[in-house]
Parts: C-alpha cells; sequence; structure tokens
C-alpha cells in the first residue's frame, strides 16, 4: 500500500473537477486506524462536496466520499486489530478529511465502528442516508408515535434517507404515505410498504402556505427541508413530530410558531455528523439487528467508484432513486 487509487476533487476558481490519481500513505491524515476501503456509497453531501459553492468542503484537493467499509490493515489502537472489519461516516470525512472514494483511508479510533453482523456491501447500503433514516424512525418511536396514532408522510420518499425510512417505518408497523415527485418510483415504494402514494407536497407550490392546514399526519420524516417542511408542519395533528433531515428543497422554512402553539408537535432536527461514538456505534448494532432494512438489496444499485461522478450528478438533480453503492476495491 505505498501507493494508492483515489478520486481527488480539486478546485479551480468557481469550478471543482475530479480525477483519479495515484498517492501515497505520506497523503494521508492522521489517525490510528488505516483501513483498506470495499465499500462507499452517494449521499447529497457526496453531491454537495462535488459542487462550487456547495459550502461543505472546507479546503480542496479533498477525496469525497462521505462514509466508507472496509478491513483494518494497521491500528495504533487497542479498539482495533488488523483484519477488523470497520466503518466511518460523519465528522469532517470526505469533506475537511480524505473520504471514502480513495483504496484507502486513514481515520481516528473515535470515528471508527465496528461493522458487527452488517456485511461490508450492506453497510454502505445503508450508509449515511440509512443511518439518517434509522436516528429519524427512532426518534418519533421516542417521542411516543405509536403505530395506532395514524399516517406518517415520509417527504422526499424515493431517495435514500426516503427510501430507507419507508422500510423501517412500514416494519414496525406504521401506516406510510410517501410523498415523491417520480410517479414511476410509485411500485417500489408499495413494495417497501408504503400503504399510500402521493405527489410532492405542498401539492400547489404557488399557493401562499396556511399557518394550520386539516391535520393529516400523525408524524412525519421530512427528507426535502423548505416549502415541503412548512406545508408537513402545519398539517401535524396534536401531539405529533417531525423528523427532518434534508434541504434539498432549500435551508429556508417559512412558517409560524401556530403548529407548535396550538398543537403541541415537535420538529426534531437529525444530526449525525457530530454524534459521539458510543450512541453511533450502539445505532449501528441495532441496524444490524434488529432495525435492519429488509429491502436492501432492493433500492440499491451499485456503481464503480470511477464512474460515481454521473451517480453524484443525479442525486444532485434530484433523479436517482434509493441508494448508490460505489464500490472501491477494483472499482478503479
Amino acid at each position: 500500500m505505498d501507493t494508492f487509487q483515489a478520486l481527488v476533487a480539486r478546485q479551480d476558481e468557481d469550478r471543482i473537477s475530479t480525477a483519479v490519481e495515484t498517492l501515497t500513505t505520506a497523503d494521508l491524515p492522521p489517525g490510528e486506524v488505516t483501513i483498506r476501503v470495499l465499500y462507499s456509497s452517494v449521499n447529497f453531501k457526496d453531491a454537495l462536496a462535488l459542487t462550487p459553492g456547495g459550502g461543505v468542503v472546507r479546503k480542496y484537493p479533498v477525496i469525497p466520499g462521505i462514509d466508507l467499509t472496509g478491513e483494518v490493515v494497521d491500528s495504533q489502537s487497542p479498539e482495533f486489530a488488523v483484519g477488523d472489519m470497520v466503518l466511518a461516516h460523519g465528522y469532517q470525512i470526505g469533506t475537511g478529511h480524505h473520504g471514502g472514494y480513495a483504496e484507502y483511508a486513514r481515520l481516528p479510533a473515535d470515528q471508527v465502528v465496528p461493522m458487527g453482523a452488517l456485511s461490508p456491501h450492506d453497510g454502505a447500503a445503508i450508509g449515511t442516508a440509512g443511518f439518517t433514516a434509522a436516528m429519524s424512525v427512532q426518534a418519533l418511536i421516542d417521542w411516543g408515535i405509536a403505530p395506532d396514532a395514524g399516517s406518517v408522510v415520509v417527504t422526499g420518499a424515493s431517495g435514500g434517507v426516503g427510501t430507507v425510512s419507508v422500510d423501517l417505518l412500514a416494519d414496525a408497523g406504521y401506516r406510510v404515505v410517501a410523498s415523491t415527485g417520480k410517479p414511476q418510483a410509485a411500485e417500489l415504494l408499495k413494495m417497501l410498504g408504503a400503504s399510500e402514494i402521493i405527489g410532492r407536497l405542498p401539492t400547489d407550490p404557488k399557493a401562499k402556505p396556511r399557518p394550520l392546514a386539516t391535520a393529516r399526519w400523525a408524524a412525519a420524516v421530512d427528507c426535502v427541508g423548505g416549502a415541503t417542511l412548512a406545508d408537513v408542519l402545519s398539517a401535524v395533528d396534536y401531539g405529533g413530530a417531525v423528523a427532518a433531515s434534508g434541504l434539498t428543497g432549500g435551508p429556508a422554512l417559512h412558517t409560524t410558531v401556530m403548529p407548535f402553539i396550538l398543537r403541541g408537535i415537535a420538529l426534531l432536527g437529525m444530526e449525525s455528523v457530530q454524534m459521539a461514538i458510543g450512541p453511533r456505534r450502539n445505532l449501528w448494532a441495532r441496524l444490524g439487528d434488529s432495525l435492519r432494512p429488509r429491502h436492501l438489496a432492493d433500492i440499491t444499485t451499485e456503481v464503480d467508484v470511477k464512474n460515481v461522478v454521473e451517480v453524484v450528478d443525479q442525486v444532485r438533480a434530484g433523479a436517482f432513486t434509493g441508494r448508490a453503492v460505489v464500490r472501491v476495491a477494483g472499482g478503479f
């Protein structure tokens, strides 16, 4: 491993370019655990990392890929031994610290998660998006939203967070309404367990938002943000909650306090980047057991890392359905 292949993103004024480059181990950042990367995935944040003005990369050049799975090849930590199968995501991986689109990665031990019962492929198929979905579903359960409370709407349901959320919620017994702008995804979403498929919210994007609408949802997993989140908030029933993680619809939120003070609903922000390693490892252990998504194979497309930019472009445009697993070992 004196030299290895990596997909490197570089910035030239207002343009970001990517190319496969040969690096040396001296190019890897400091850390106690060196990993031979087997798989990564594509998340919306990866698209932002390759977008001028995306706002997530501190300094170029950088190796993108905000999550990775692989095998430990060198360890200076008593927590990990050579041969251990591990995964990592969050923190500054792929944005301020070289990430998963390379044959090798080096990370601090307190950012590494034992693979447990998951395979490297399934760990990448879940990835950051699936982890965020699990956080969202668990947050609604912890808030006290029971399966018999009513419908739970998932916005951006055909995306990475959305598909896994639909799968997990349906498996837990909830009646899931999947909101998507892709009619062609309806069959997949029904197979994942959605009871009803609706179009994008709000149904009339030109209509003036109402402070309170007729209550339609017991709770929601919002993967879009913007006007969609505002519409969902106005229609959540008394005591409900919305687990929000998306901003593909924009970061602005034009709403009022009415849903919060008249219906007592909660807006629960889902943030996985800085989650402490203890809770992170615990949730991953559950993702390999009681929270394992049932239909990973049905929502997963595999792509070689040398071709990943094509998929990143689709994710940026909102044209990709499900999860993209990036084959790194043998993918250059």
